[in-house]
């Protein structure tokens, strides 16, 4: 092309010069190489050329491809010579260098960066006009602000200043401009200084923006409360109550805070600063205040969630707003509480470590539970899956708060299992509930061990229930039976029974071999006993047993032997019995024990003496015909010494073998014999056996008298020893079949016309609900209902009886035998029909008992007449559907009361023998008399206050005191002195005796101990009293029968001590008695009266499994004795020096876990007082152990140190607990707590230590001491107190190295998940506890305790569970969004980026770039933009360079106004932009910005071309299968230039000059061949014809078919860079618009 520039000759006419638009830039910028898609024609051109084919065929261009169908692979197979292949290396090496080049000269043609040229404004002293003014133009929007950034006023600061902006209503981002330009020019003189903080005036700003709040807060103010006693009329006006004043405030206030966002985010206020000030803020703020606060706080609350140290208080002071609001304005504050409610909610998403603080969970747990369990308050509806999930998510973080907390506090302590001591003091319990209601088949004593008995528990359970058979500290005959019944049912429920009896019977004979209690000489009675009951129940094989003896050839076993070389097992061959002995059996028994040569055997000699005895005693079995009359028990006892003394063997075979067949013969003949001389016999019998506890032939006994006697007594008798030894009979399982056999004994005399009342009411108490059929039962209840009814047959008009019955009076001068009997019917046939006629003939026969004393001085005549009133009230007893019992006692707790009080010592005497005689015949139940005469003559007796009231009792008390020892404790007791006594009536007492000590009545028995010990100490009691009451009380609790029922059920005795002292009756002087009588219950001994006396003999043996129980009783009231004690001064001084006694001996005994675990149970329930001493003694224990020598620790030292001290926290953890959880306040020694708390501190860091040098298996060893450290840690700042400079000091001291310790242990080798969370919270609570420490008056810094580790030096590999954690914790807050992630950078010498320290925000530094003036546009302009460096931030700080290229930005979419309504156009409208835009975008080398989704979009939408056909005809839209898309082109025409469907443009950096250019202005025209046939069409680089009116920059028109007027306007248009406006232009412009 020539030049297009030069100038012509002057002609008429202008030459018309073919420039391109001013948008398309050059090839390139100095060489004239031409345009990219502008070929204007020039002379010479190839088309102007007149060839022979040119003019034959016409000029055609030789297209690019040959053949379209060509690919890269016949183009890459053609060899040429003179031309390099494609993809060989040599051409590519080529390649690779040509752009290099290109690029290196492109760079080196680039002109460097500008210099920094940032100036700040400068500031000018105006006068108050023009500062008003220049603040008004700042507030005026219409006033750029490069017009008032050249300088800015000076003058106005602080408040001063805000308040001008205020005022001026100044936008709020040209406020913060020039806020900005301020605070640079106040900093401007010290960034040269060397220690120059930029983010220092940021501290300064904060406070005066945080003053500028807290000043417009303190205009809200509360009226204060009226004082009392000022008559002062007061009268309060607030701010917020004139409309003017709150719209003045409002207005500041709301402009205050529409500052404070820009400040907050782009850090011209330090948001630390900023934060500590808004916690505090809310925590000193009124109500009123706090609801602008908790507004302000919601806002900013991000960012405190990010440090602990700012949302700790921050929560405090939430839940402390809230206490007040729902104490004090409860229902006023609703929409704040539930603001600051939602903040807590949030904080506990976000951030629920501030909530483990164990100082908010006791001030405030019950608050923060019904907090953080309520519902989310929003208004997503009902059943959102992310408001569950937020409920979730809150309710665990609130159950791991609560767990955090307690565990730290000590609280709701895991309970642990007592492992062996444990389970055997449970075992024990559960044995000891054996009573006489209890069903056996209920008690599942083996529960959950295997059945082949290899189970190392199996075996304890199995030690423990044979040593509980037979050990003397514990008590009742029936445990030998209970033991075989538990172990046998345990047998049968087994499977492989074979196997399980070979492996029972090695573990049995183990326990013979091996236990020490089992050879004790003591206990062999009780073993024999166990043992023989074992054999009989095919549980212990004897000959197995015998021959496992001889098999490993036991030496000592025959009797001719030295006693010093004897076996154990020689005395349980001796003694066990065997049943169904077979003569083998015997004969290898006697030749084990006596040799083959023995004639006469210590066996024969015994047993025959034995049937001598028997004999003797027992004429009537053998064939005699008198009875010796025994009327004392130690008469019987001496005639059968050998019968009591003999071994077990020989007692069971002469009862079994030969002694119940010769009785079994005698009751089938008893009937012959006279009733009474039966019941003797019997009698004599049953004390035999039950002496020499052969409890089995008993039962075989009784069984067989019941079925066989037709006597009542006798059956009475048989029942009285069922009820006696209930207890037995239910532990040997044997209550069936005595239900059975008293049912059929009821049915018996049932159809023989009689019933036994004490038969059917036996009946009931040992069936029990269990034995009996329903037919049975249903029968028995029925007799039992028509005999009440017969009695007290049902009347419509029930009177009353008389209550004076002048005929029972009478009955004393009459001396006739059936006199009492004739007077009981008659008064019951009068007044049968009465309710109340029992309780008057009651209390008309103790009026006329008074009267008998004074018919006669003779005591045989009185006890005569005593006798024939208690047979008489024996007869009313019988004829009472009850009894006379309720009766009797509804009397004596009644009106009876007086008439007590009056009986003189001869009135006593006669009434003593009628009550002692209706208790023996039943019809009054020791219980009855205990309950209503004795219990009440202790009480009345022990609660006199002067000696004429002790006097007046004295007979009273005296008599009581009688009935007491004849009925509880006497063994031989007599009805009357006159009536000869026997062994039926001192039997019947015995079994009296029984319902003392089972429930319920054994509470009021219990119960009465205290009262004795008060009675014993009041000195207005004579001395005589006050002893017999004494010996009474030791005698009743040093019993066997009473032992029992107190280990039956422990809590009774407990109960029973503690109810007086708990009621004020008992004073501090009888808490030393009280202890010693719970001793004479509890132990063996009754001397000393100290709580510690019982720990002098060693902790072991008190410990005992035998005794732990009683133990825990007796030590848990000693202690609350001595809390007592120390609440009064008198008593405070020898009861402190008690319990250091008892402690020091506790915590310098080695104990065991379980003995540990067990004493803090026993003393978990003490007081106030004696925990606290506990504690500080426990601490000074502590101190002890963990600052014994050595000094260098070393890793063995500290583990024994912390094992010893583990026990000490077992036990002050446990004695604590339940103080803790009802929140009572501890006053310890300070003293203590330093001194643990600086041996802790020493410790700790000592371990640190060792983990430097720690060998490969002692950390794990570290870790755990690690752990009960800051356990200990826990425990002791769990007690508040005051802090003094030097534990402050210590706990600093302590607070880094637990951080440096959770380090250790976050990562690495000691990566430990429980030590972490274990440290970390240990941590906070040492901080919070720091925090707490300060005077409430002086402000302290929040971020004062906290580590200052820099994050960087954070372990590697931290876990980021960890990490988030750790970062809590630091004081720095993260930093603004303007230099997150930023860091300085640089590459070192081999080119490799370097990290550096991160970029500290300048916000003051950092000043908006106004720009310049806007400048009109010049079409004439060069395209070149200058870089400017003049922003207030260097462009070298992200190291910028000029890269050559252009932003291209999107052509806007016109507004939809200015868009025809039809969719065509519209669509036409946007296809024709996007065409645009890519021609424009195919211009340009350089950068877009353009997204990669605008492009794709660009780039796949395609146009229905004018020039394609889609299958319709002229005129058409589109065609039926044409889509979004357009339809498949069939190409009639050639395509237009510049359009973007078909082949792309050549590329834009080729010349104008080339072929290839001219190549690259037309698209392919070769027709795809999958459209139609390929037809030749002739194409030139001009359109045929120009549209009229276009210039230059006009667009092409394609010659080919009509189409509709609204789609003539199918052309590019190029928006940007037009043609120099012309004459024609204008009209061409007017008429597209036309068009449009």
């Amino acid at each position: 092309m020539t030049k297009n520039n030069t100038k012509r000759e002057k002609d008429p006419l202008p030459i018309y010069e073919s420039h391109p638009s001013l948008w398309i830039p050059p090839f390139h910028k100095s060489a004239d190489v031409g345009y990219p898609g502008f070929h204007p024609p020039h002379p010479g051109q190839d088309e102007d050329v007149l060839s022979e084919s040119n003019v034959k065929t016409g000029f055609l261009l030789s297209p690019y491809v040959q053949s379209e169908f060509l690919g890269a692979t016949e183009a890459l197979s053609q060899h040429d010579p003179k031309r390099s292949r494609v993809f060989d290396h040599a051409a590519l090496t080529q390649l690779e260098t040509v752009m290099g080049e290109i690029f290196a000269r492109r760079a080196e043609c680039i002109p460097a960066m500008p210099p920094w040229a940032f100036k700040i404004p400068s500031r000018v002293t105006l006068n108050d006009a023009k500062r008003q003014a220049w603040f008004a133009d700042l507030a005026n929007d219409d006033v750029p602000l490069h017009k008032l950034g050249k300088s800015v006023p000076h003058g106005a600061k602080g408040h001063d200043l805000l308040d001008l902006l205020q005022s001026n209503n100044v936008a709020i981002p040209r406020a913060l401009w020039f806020l900005r330009v301020f605070g640079a020019n106040e900093t401007v003189g010290l960034r040269n200084k060397p220690n120059y903080n930029p983010t220092q005036y940021s501290i300064d700003w904060t406070n005066v923006v945080t003053s500028y709040l807290k000043k417009q807060l303190a205009d809200i103010a509360l009226p204060s409360a009226p004082r009392l006693g000022l008559n002062i009329k007061q009268s309060f006006k607030g701010v917020l109550s004139d409309s003017e004043s709150r719209e003045r405030w409002v207005s500041r206030f709301t402009y205050c805070l529409r500052l404070l966002r820009p400040f907050y985010a782009d850090g011209l206020v330090d948001s630390r600063t900023f934060l500590v000030w808004l916690v505090q803020q809310l925590a000193t703020c009124n109500l009123a205040q706090a609801g602008f606060v908790a507004h302000l706080a919601d806002e900013y609350l991000d960012g405190m969630l990010a440090s602990r140290a700012l949302t700790k208080p921050f929560v405090d002071a939430c839940l402390a707003k809230l206490t007040e609001i729902r104490t004090s304005a409860q229902g006023q504050l609703v929409k704040l509480d539930g603001l600051l409610t939602t903040m807590l909610q949030r904080v506990c998403l976000s951030l629920p470590d501030a909530f483990v603080s164990p100082n908010i969970w006791v001030t405030h747990s019950l608050l923060l539970v019904s907090i953080l369990s309520d519902d989310i308050d929003d208004n997503s509806a009902p059943g959102d899956q992310r408001q569950r999930e937020v409920q979730r998510i809150l309710l665990d973080n609130l159950s791991d708060i609560q767990r955090r907390n307690d565990a730290m506090l000590f609280r709701n302590l895991p309970p642990r299992v007592l492992e062996r001591l444990g389970s055997m003091v449970v075992d024990i319990q559960t044995l000891n509930s054996i009573s006489r209601t209890t069903d056996m088949s209920t008690i599942n004593f083996f529960s959950g061990q295997s059945t082949d008995y290899s189970s190392s528990v199996f075996t304890d359970k199995l030690d423990t229930l044979l040593t509980w058979a037979v050990t003397p500290l514990q008590f009742g005959p029936h445990r030998p039976f209970a033991a075989v019944t538990l172990l046998f049912q345990y047998r049968e429920r087994t499977t492989r029974r074979e196997l399980s009896c070979a492996a029972l019977q090695d573990y049995l004979f183990d326990w013979l071999d091996t236990s020490e209690v089992a050879a004790d000489g003591a206990n062999l009675r009780s073993v024999a006993a166990l043992f023989g009951k074992l054999v009989k129940d095919c549980l212990f094989d004897y000959s197995a047993y015998i021959q496992r003896l001889i098999a490993r050839s036991e030496p000592g076993l025959s009797c001719s032997e030295p006693a010093e070389s004897a076996s154990r097992h020689r005395e349980f061959l001796r003694w066990i019995p065997v049943h169904n002995a077979t003569s083998s059996l015997s004969h290898q028994r006697k030749l084990t024990l006596h040799g083959a040569r023995a004639r006469e055997t210590p066996e024969g000699i015994c047993e025959r003496e034995m049937r001598r005895e028997i004999r003797a005693v027992l004429p009537l079995v053998f064939g005699g015909t008198s009875i010796p009359p025994f009327s004392r028990l130690s008469a019987l006892h001496a005639s059968c010494r050998t019968v009591f003394n003999a071994p077990r063997f020989e007692q069971v075979k002469m009862f079994k073998q030969w002694f119940l067949p010769n009785y079994k013969k005698f009751a089938n003949l008893s009937d012959k014999f006279d009733e009474a001389a039966v019941l003797q016999t019997y009698s004599i019998v049953v004390e035999l056996l039950c002496t020499t506890s052969c409890y089995g032939s008993l039962l075989e006994l009784s069984l067989l008298v019941l079925s066989q006697t037709s006597h009542a007594e006798v059956v009475t008798a048989v029942g009285g020893v069922f009820h006696r030894f209930a207890t037995v009979w239910t532990s040997m399982n044997a209550t069936s079949t005595i239900t059975n056999a008293l049912y059929a004994a009821h049915v018996v005399w049932r159809n023989r016309g009689l019933q036994v009342r004490s038969l059917l009411a036996l009946l009931v108490e040992m069936d029990a609900g269990r034995h009996l059929g329903e037919a049975a039962r249903t029968l028995v209840a029925a007799d039992i209902s028509s005999f009440a009814h017969a009695l007290a047959p049902d009347a419509a008009n029930a009177g009353t009886a008389p209550p004076v019955l002048p005929e029972i009076l009478l009955l004393a001068e009459d001396p006739k035998p059936d006199a009492p009997s004739i007077l009981a019917n008659s008064l019951w046939y009068k007044y049968r029909t009465t309710l109340d006629w029992g309780w008057k003939v009651w209390d008309n026969t103790v009026a006329s008992l008074r009267q008998v004393p004074l018919m006669t001085d003779d005591i045989v005549k009185r006890h005569t007449i005593a006798l024939r009133y208690a047979q008489f009230l024996l007869h009313v007893d019988q004829h009472l559907p009850a009894g006379i019992d309720e009766q009797v006692l509804r009397w004596f707790l009644g009106t009876g009361k007086g008439e007590i009080l009056a009986l003189t010592v001869d009135a006593w005497d006669v009434c003593s023998v009628i009550l002692l005689f209706l208790c023996a015949h039943g019809a009054l139940p020791s219980t009855t008399i205990l309950r209503g005469l004795v219990y009440p003559a202790w009480t009345l007796c022990a609660h006199v206050t002067s000696a004429q009231q002790a006097q007046s009792l004295a007979i009273y008390i005296q008599s009581a005191n009688v009935l007491f020892d004849c009925l509880v404790l006497g063994t031989e007791c007599r009805i009357s002195s006159t009536l000869p006594n026997t062994l039926l009536d001192i039997h019947r007492f015995y079994t009296r005796r029984q319902d003392a000590f089972g429930e319920p009545h054994f509470t009021f028995l219990a119960a009465e101990i205290p009262t004795l010990v008060l009675l014993e100490h009041n000195e207005f009691v004579p001395l005589g009293i006050r002893g017999m009451v004494k010996e009474l009380r030791v005698k009743t609790c040093e019993g066997r029968q009473f032992r029992l029922a107190a280990y039956r059920d422990l809590g009774v005795i407990r109960r029973a001590f503690e109810q007086p002292i708990q009621s004020g009756i008992v004073g501090e002087v009888l808490c030393e008695p009280l202890v010693g009588a719970l001793k004479v219950i509890l132990s063996d001994s009754s001397e000393g009266t100290d709580v510690n006396t019982f720990l002098s003999s060693g902790i072991s043996s008190v410990l005992s499994p035998w005794r732990l129980a009683a133990t825990a009783v007796q030590l848990q009231f000693g202690l609350r004795q001595l809390g007592r004690a120390m609440a009064h001064n008198s008593t405070k001084q020898a009861a402190s020096a008690s319990l250091d006694k008892m402690t020091s001996m506790l915590f310098h005994h080695s104990m065991a876990s379980d003995e540990a675990y067990f004493i803090a149970e026993i003393a978990k329930e003490i007081d106030g007082p004696v925990a606290e001493k506990f504690v500080n003694n426990g601490f000074k224990s502590l101190v002890e152990i963990l600052t014994r020598p050595p000094a260098p620790l070393s890793p063995d030292a500290l583990a024994e140190r912390v094992n010893r001290a583990g026990e000490v926290l077992r036990l002050l953890s446990h004695v604590t607990e339940p103080l803790r959880t009802k929140g009572s306040i501890f006053q310890l020694d300070s003293t203590s707590q330093e001194r643990l708390g600086k041996a802790i501190c020493e410790t700790l860091c000592a371990v640190e230590s060792m983990f430097v040098a720690a060998s490969a298996s002692a950390p794990n060893q570290l870790t755990q001491n690690v752990i009960f450290l800051a356990r200990l840690l826990q425990f002791s700042l769990g007690f508040s107190g005051p802090w003094t400079t030097a534990f402050r000091e210590q706990y600093e001291t302590v607070s880094s190295v637990l951080f440096r310790l959770a380090l250790t242990h976050a990562s690495g080798p000691h990566l430990d998940e429980v030590a972490f969370p274990l440290l970390i919270d240990t941590l906070y609570f040492v901080i919070d506890a720091e925090l707490n420490s300060h005077s409430k008056s002086s402000v302290s810094d929040l971020f004062k305790y906290y580590p200052t580790i820099p994050e960087h030096e954070f372990p590697p590999n931290l876990p980021s569970e960890f990490y988030n954690q750790l970062c809590t914790l630091l004081p720095h807050l993260p930093p603004t969004n303007v230099v997150r992630n930023l860091v300085h950078a640089y590459r070192d010498a081999s080119g490799q980026l370097t990290y550096g320290s991160p970029v500290q925000n300048r916000p003051w530094e950092w000043i908006e770039n106004l720009g310049e003036p806007a400048v009109e546009a010049d079409a004439k302009r060069s395209r070149e933009t200058v870089i400017k460096n003049s922003g207030s931030l260097s462009l070298e700080l992200f190291a910028a360079r000029p890269t050559g290229d252009h932003i291209l930005l999107p052509i806007p979419t016109p507004p939809s106004s200015s868009v025809s309504s039809d969719d065509n156009d519209h669509d036409d409208m946007g296809n024709r932009d996007m065409r645009r835009e890519g021609d424009m975008r195919s211009f340009e080398d350089g950068l877009s910005a353009e997204n990669m989704y605008r492009r794709d979009w660009r780039e796949t939408r395609l146009e229905v071309h004018r020039d394609v056909q889609a299958g319709g005809g002229e005129g058409e839209g589109k065609g039926e299968g044409a889509d979004e898309l357009g339809a498949l082109p069939i190409f009639s025409g050639q395509n237009r230039l510049g359009s973007g469907v078909g082949s792309r443009r050549a590329s834009p950096a080729s010349s104008v000059r080339s072929r290839g250019s001219a190549h690259g202005s037309v698209a392919s025209v070769r027709q795809s061949p999958g459209l139609g046939t390929t037809s030749k069409i002739s194409v030139s680089t001009t359109s045929d014809t120009m549209e009229e009116g276009n210039g230059a920059g006009g667009s092409v028109v394609i010659r080919g078919q009509k189409r509709k007027a609204a789609d003539s306007d199918d052309e590019v248009e190029i928006v940007e860079g037009p043609v120099p406006a012309k004459p024609n232009a204008k009209k061409s412009k007017k008429a597209r618009a036309k068009k449009k």
